[in-house]
């Protein structure tokens, strides 16, 4: 019999992940309270504005100017999963899109032949402080999906299923966890396929708990990263927190928890088993297929951008809402 517990390793910034993932990000930022304009309100001075990712007084702004983020940049060959858990992301595309989300709301955009976006995270409060907790995800497409039209969709909270055993929950973001099913992925995905076995969870334990992660199929890629927490007990391998824990897929793993909270996020799939070509934003097969995505989109910019500002957000009022390339919106 194997060991169900294959590897550990500890987590940098990005995580390492396995195909079907090519990427996935952990962001925990402690911004300050915001003033009118939705940006710090304390100084900016001493930071590498532009390129800030420095962990300086508890929070970084990125690629962000004057709020915190990621200006409008291009996606070519994958997808991007936004787990937004505390505060907001303002998003914008070249679609005519746009939507702002958080507190427990997913984001599920295909960038298939060619989308930009911006994701910028707007200071809402002035009259405290801005805590965000958010995950990106990058799923590959296979070569045949490749050139999908995009695709953007929201998985608001409120419709995302969270299973409780005993004092451990698991939030439903994409696959099924004992005949729960999450909600619909987005049409082209990887995941949208059930015989794929594409799983995100976001798990939470209570302090002293004891939780058994139920076998999938063989031949899967199952990570389990660690996020937060002060000690658990993984097939009675002791694990500190930033750590991933790759797991056999077909194996019940039995997790015990120490004596406090701990968070874990859960990512498995089937393996596409292409060769990948990454550069920066464009993710394809080979690197002639990289040089044509930057050329591409050299000429055509995928499509433009019809918002005012690179880092556009949207009016401080504004609450959650998806606006869709149709032009339909939802507000929540």
């Amino acid at each position: 019999m194997s060991i169900p517990v294959s590897r550990i390793f500890p987590l940098g910034f990005p995580w390492e992940t396995q195909d079907p993932f090519l990427f996935c990000v952990y962001h925990l930022d402690h911004y300050p309270k915001g003033n009118n304009a939705m940006e710090p309100a304390v100084s900016l001075e001493g930071r590498n504005l532009g390129n800030d990712f420095t962990l300086k007084d508890g929070w970084r702004m990125y690629h962000g100017h004057t709020i915190p983020g990621f200006p409008y940049h291009p996606h070519r060959g994958f997808e991007t999963v936004t787990i937004v858990n505390k505060g907001f992301c303002d998003h914008s595309d070249s679609l005519g899109a746009a939507g702002r989300f958080g507190q427990g709301d997913v984001q599920w955009m295909t960038a298939g032949r060619g989308v930009q976006h911006s994701e910028m995270f707007p200071l809402l409060n002035t009259d405290r402080d801005n805590p965000l907790e958010l995950f990106q995800i990058w799923i590959n497409l296979p070569k045949a999906d490749k050139f999908v039209e995009p695709h953007f969709k929201m998985l608001w909270h409120e419709d995302i299923p969270l299973v409780r055993i005993n004092n451990t929950t698991v939030k439903i973001i994409a696959g099924n966890f004992k005949g729960t099913q999450a909600p619909e992925p987005a049409p082209n995905s990887w995941a949208a396929n059930s015989d794929h076995e594409v799983a995100i969870w976001n798990i939470h334990m209570d302090e002293n708990e004891k939780f058994d992660l139920p076998p999938a199929s063989a031949g899967l890629k199952r990570t389990l990263y660690y996020y937060e927490g002060h000690e658990v007990s993984i097939e009675g391998q002791i694990v500190k927190p930033d750590h991933g824990v790759e797991l056999i897929s077909d194996a019940e793993i039995t997790i015990k928890n120490g004596g406090e909270k701990s968070h874990f996020l859960l990512l498995q799939g089937k393996p596409i088993n292409e060769p990948v070509a990454k550069y920066g934003p464009f993710v394809m097969n080979t690197q002639e297929e990289i040089q044509q995505a930057m050329e591409e989109y050299r000429l055509t910019q995928f499509g433009g951008w019809p918002w005012p500002h690179a880092d556009n957000v949207h009016p401080r009022e504004k609450g959650r809402f998806a606006k869709y390339p149709d032009g339909e919106v939802v507000e929540r």
